[in-house]
């Protein structure tokens, strides 16, 4: 998801994102709405299917576990 479109969903909740890195944001997002805080946490894969993070936070984890 692009850093534009997280910044959007921030703003809708209405999250002031201003000073928060990306992984922050997102699992600041997780959290208020309702979900487990835990972007970039997996291990490679992940039970929350329904997640719109869940393509970006897998891609950041095989990079970390692929080196």
């Amino acid at each position: 998801m692009k850093n534009s479109e997280v910044k959007q969903k921030a703003k809708s909740l209405g999250i002031d994102y201003s000073k928060m890195k990306k992984t922050e944001l997102i699992r600041t997002i997780q959290e208020r709405e309702g979900n487990r805080p835990c972007f970039g946490t997996s291990n490679g894969t992940c039970p929350y299917t329904d997640c719109c993070f869940m393509e970006d936070c897998l891609k950041i984890r095989s990079v970390v576990y692929s080196a």
